[in-house]
């Protein structure tokens, strides 16, 4: 009998204790005022044809033109690619508002198959939209 008391109290006390607490939903988004000025990332373009290119040459490079269009400084805080045979840069410093900047994507086919490709480049900043996907392709001949 004291076997089966002493988990079943436990567990009362428990549910008793979980349910007398008050339920807050919590929301990690920060709340921004209306009138607060952001930062906005436009790009020319979101995608680039490298077209086709021979695997002997098969380091090919091409760029993506941006422009902070918002009312605050654009920090670019992260850029990456979704594999290691493409390497983007991109500026480090703060773009100012009206002002331009370049994210440069390196494609590096050494060792790869021939054949078509499609890989993926996401930017994070801090503009309102905080995420940009960018894309490349090309077809790398023998």
């Amino acid at each position: 009998m004291k076997k089966i008391l002493f988990p079943v109290l436990l567990f009362a006390a428990g549910f008793l204790a979980t349910s007398a607490m008050e339920y807050r939903p919590v929301r990690n988004v920060p709340v921004q005022a209306a009138d607060e000025v952001y930062a906005e990332i436009k790009f020319d373009t979101l995608a680039a044809d490298l077209g086709t290119f021979p695997a002997s040459a098969p380091e090919q490079k091409c760029s993506f033109k941006f422009t902070n269009t918002g009312g605050a400084p654009l920090v670019i805080q992260q850029v990456f690619a979704s594999c290691g045979c493409t390497v983007p840069t991109y500026p480090k410093t703060p773009i100012k508002p009206g002002q331009s900047g370049v994210i440069e994507i390196t494609y590096n086919g050494t060792n790869k198959f021939p054949g078509k490709f499609k890989k993926t480049v996401t930017v994070r900043s801090n503009a309102k939209t905080e995420i940009v996907r960018l894309s490349v392709a090309g077809m790398m001949t023998e």
